[in-house]
């Protein structure tokens, strides 16, 4: 069943990928092809709060690590749960078993997790500061990832 989760924190989940080619290759078309209709999917699942969207309506635009092949996906929660369920048990597995074909293996943690008061809209700078604090520290309750989570700080 679905869990409401903590109603004075939420789960904020950042994540970096590094693209195996341009995102106007045709490497990478099915890829595109599907953002559009896998963040509406994200945006009316159970649990969903917010995501990062630059003026395409979604994050391709944003850059980070002074790397224009890194793409980020950037999301806040009511629980980890619901996350979840997103992540890995809707429509979205499919495009997270092809990553692949589209994003190159990374050898750092692509993906961390971190509680934030209700109503807090995280900046891409707390996201990858967050990210850096885990490849640094692995994880600890300000930055963490599924296999090993926190409790919310209420």
């Amino acid at each position: 069943g679905y869990h409401r989760g903590d109603v004075n924190y939420h789960i904020a989940q950042y994540n970096i990928a590094r693209l195996v080619a341009p995102l106007d290759h045709p490497r990478l078309a099915d890829f595109v092809a599907n953002l559009d209709r896998i963040n509406e999917l994200g945006d009316a699942t159970p649990g969903f709060v917010w995501r990062h969207q630059d003026e395409n309506g979604n994050s391709t635009g944003t850059r980070v690590r002074d790397d224009p092949l890194i793409v980020i996906n950037f999301t806040v929660w009511e629980s980890i749960e619901a996350l979840f369920e997103y992540a890995y048990r809707s429509d979205h597995v499919e495009m997270y078993r092809r990553r692949r074909e589209w994003f190159e293996l990374q050898r750092e943690a692509p993906l961390v997790l971190w509680w934030v008061p209700a109503g807090h809209i995280p900046t891409v700078e707390e996201g990858e500061e967050r990210l850096d604090r885990l490849r640094a520290d692995g994880p600890t309750p300000q930055a963490f990832t599924f296999k090993q989570r926190f409790p919310s700080p209420a």
